[in-house]
């Protein structure tokens, strides 16, 4: 086996790697350890910029038509709807399949082990995998998530948040036919809770705050939302991501890259973080086709300029006292809050 191209890491933005290695004819080795398709807690709402993406690539998953975001408050409702093109709902293991069957299409290689180890070379890196077996190429890329065991290896995990001002998320899905074709993201006192369509008889409801954060608690502190949800049953267990800020001193060590949540990942607030994955991914591409760590690290500066300034600033803002005017703040201003929505979401 002699890849051009190492991808670590199967879920959605590592099997997009793959995928554009093979798009452009390079043969490519995933090494991922879970078979699928994998699931991860996130809202599950594809902005029309990450849809563009996979139709890009050749992968179109099932789903439910996303038309817009909504920010909904105890007293305000501000709503945005998407001017060109809508997004799409869709479950994290329907996204996973979907990109996964494309992959085998393409003939992308597998190996299902954990990454035990690296070396560098000064044209190539070795992999040392849990099985005991090595795989060796001029270029990986690593997308194997938020707390990822390649960017600890190479030493380019940043500072640690402190433990008082960590988010998290957790998410669930509830037996109910959409009420909207929106994306809701309903606040409360302490939490988000992001409200998605994902087919025609599920939503997922997602929260975001600091620990200890419970779905079902959050929903009962939002009256709105605990009267649409009152009586329907849950049809999946909860499940926890986090903590959501990490931080990568570099994207790039030697002939690794650092691709999705692992180069670096602010926060799910503004929902878009599958679109700045998938641009990674195929600037990633570009700087294997260039032999250029620097156009990498150019790439990924520009493709996530908005969404860390922008994320960053609107955390800030969900941690103070100006937490209850967020909502009608947008409101008031819905002109500033849609140029906000359709810059993050192209």
């Amino acid at each position: 086996m002699n890849p051009q191209v190492v991808v670590v890491g199967g879920g959605p933005i590592g099997l997009a790697c793959a995928i554009e290695a093979r798009v452009d004819g390079m043969e490519v080795v995933l090494v991922e350890p879970r078979v699928g398709p994998i699931d991860k807690a996130c809202g599950e709402g594809l902005m029309p910029g990450a849809l563009a993406a996979l139709h890009r690539i050749g992968v179109d998953p099932p789903g439910r038509r996303l038309d817009g975001i909504a920010y909904v408050g105890a007293d305000a409702r501000v709503e945005h709807r998407f001017a060109d093109r809508p997004g799409r709902g869709v479950r994290r293991t329907v996204l996973h399949q979907a990109l996964a069957e494309r992959a085998a299409e393409l003939g992308v290689g597998r190996i299902y082990a954990k990454v035990a180890g690296l070396q560098q070379r000064m044209d190539g890196v070795e992999l040392s995998l849990s099985d005991g077996s090595t795989v060796d190429a001029p270029w990986v890329i690593a997308a194997d998530g938020l707390h990822s065991p390649v960017r600890r290896m190479l030493g380019l995990d940043g500072r640690a948040q402190p433990g008082t001002r960590r988010r998290f998320g957790l998410r669930k899905h509830f037996g109910i036919e959409p009420w909207t074709s929106l994306v809701e993201v309903h606040w409360s006192d302490g939490a988000e809770a992001y409200v998605t369509p994902v087919d025609e008889h599920t939503v997922g409801v997602a929260v975001l705050g600091a620990r200890p954060l419970d779905v079902d608690e959050v929903i009962a502190g939002i009256p709105e939302l605990a009267a649409r949800l009152d009586g329907v049953d849950s049809v999946s267990e909860p499940r926890g991501a986090g903590p959501l800020l990490q931080r990568a001193r570099s994207r790039s060590s030697g002939r690794v890259l650092l691709a999705g949540d692992a180069s670096g990942y602010v926060d799910a607030l503004t929902g878009e973080g599958m679109r700045v994955g998938f641009a990674q991914a195929r600037a990633a591409m570009a700087a294997v086709r260039s032999g250029s760590t620097e156009q990498y690290e150019r790439a990924w500066r520009s493709t996530t300029r908005d969404f860390r300034m922008l994320t960053s600033a609107l955390v800030v803002a969900a941690r103070s006292r100006f937490r209850p005017r967020i909502v009608p703040t947008a409101a008031r201003r819905p002109e500033l809050f849609g140029s906000i929505v359709e810059r993050l979401s192209h």
